[in-house]
């Protein structure tokens, strides 16, 4: 078997075994890629300072999240389609999440369902919620959220149109997929992914399918989707999904410093610095270089998370160093899920929390809690 050294590892083996259609799906940006590309490159441009005869016994890497107690600051992001990366993925991915400490979200487009997760978990997860046109479904959906015990509700602000994404056009990925020549072609090179999903009834998008009116099958879900998400969307549909749900509420896709503003009035528990992981405006700046103005804005007033581009544990406290109180990974546990499945997202955690332990003692400190900027090379950020 491979060895598995890091988040890149995991990367080449699934794009061994998970078909192109999704693998594509799940690593790509939008038109030229570039703030896909820049959300890696300007994490590694800042740099650490190293420090020597310090005390390093009894390291903690813990923390909390939104009140909640968590093995390391890291959670996995919501990912649409996860259980196509792997059968039963959004299942595995919470599972694994569970067991090693960290709070997972399932997304609004998820194969499994949130009835599914919630029967195979005890630790209640996050909801990642799409606003739709349709707002008695989206009223549906908050109380399938509340009845599934989940602790906090991750609303997406940012897909109120879908970025123009290449590789999805040219593989005929679509909601259902389409099952062209070329890609059946390809399907028949991923014999382990196959056999997966012919042992699963779960290949559809579980909080859709039967639960969306006149969406009672794949065929009926493409013309559906196609009109649901909400160009319309505004800070008064916020403010209503919060009276709806009564609990912790995370605005996510928060990349300027006024609109962080906003989402503080809004009452949010926290927000996500988010350029959707570079698939929706191309061009925009990375979600590291938009973190520190957001911080030195609104960290005071409300908890602050980052997602896009963390590859690493050095990642995560690059973050933390800028003000971040957590970060969220979605393709470094996509890479996991779609390689090895449940053992792959374990991997991809105890990848990221070694290296994070390990950086944090490098440079001189023993809990994650006292990560500032006075780890990093000034200059370098």
């Amino acid at each position: 078997m491979t060895t598995i050294t890091n988040i890149e590892d995991l990367r080449i083996l699934a794009q061994k075994r998970v078909p192109r259609m999704f693998y594509d799906y799940a690593d790509a940006g939008s038109w030229t890629e570039s703030t896909y590309r820049a959300n890696s490159e300007d994490l590694q441009k800042i740099k650490f300072r190293q420090r020597v005869a310090v005390n390093l016994e009894n390291r903690s890497t813990k923390s909390t999240l939104i009140g909640e107690e968590v093995a390391m600051p890291v959670a996995l992001a919501p990912t649409g389609l996860t259980g196509m990366q792997h059968a039963d993925g959004e299942i595995l991915a919470a599972r694994a999440a569970e067991k090693f400490g960290v709070p997972f979200t399932l997304s609004t487009m998820s194969i499994c369902s949130i009835e599914d997760v919630a029967a195979h978990t005890t630790r209640p997860f996050w909801f990642q919620l799409y606003v739709m046109r349709d707002r008695d479904f989206i009223h549906r959906l908050i109380e399938r959220a509340r009845a599934a015990r989940c602790s906090a509700l991750v609303l997406t602000l940012d897909l109120q149109v879908l970025g123009q994404r290449h590789k999805d056009i040219r593989n005929g990925m679509s909601a259902p997929p389409k099952l062209t020549i070329r890609n059946m072609l390809n399907l028949a090179t991923k014999p382990r992914w196959c056999l997966g999903m012919l042992g699963t009834p779960r290949r559809q998008f579980g909080n859709i399918v039967g639960h969306a009116t006149s969406v009672s099958d794949l065929s009926s879900l493409s013309s559906w989707t196609s009109q649901q998400f909400d160009p319309a969307l505004s800070w008064a549909d916020v403010e209503w999904i919060k009276q709806r749900w009564g609990g912790k509420l995370i605005i996510k896709g928060i990349m300027d410093p006024e609109d962080a503003r906003l989402a503080v009035e809004s009452g949010a528990d926290a927000l996500i610095v988010s350029n959707h992981g570079g698939r929706q405006l191309d061009g925009a700046q990375s979600s590291i270089a938009a973190l520190p103005a957001i911080v030195d804005a609104v960290g005071k007033q409300i908890e602050v998370h980052m997602d896009g581009g963390i590859r690493s544990g050095q990642d995560v406290i690059r973050a933390l160093a800028l003000g971040a109180k957590g970060v969220h990974i979605g393709r470094p546990f996509l890479y996991g899920l779609g390689a090895m499945g449940e053992a792959g997202v374990t991997k991809c955690l105890e990848i990221i929390r070694n290296e994070l332990d390990l950086t944090m003692a490098f440079c001189g400190l023993r809990d994650v809690r006292d990560v500032d900027q006075k780890i990093l090379l000034p200059g370098s950020f």
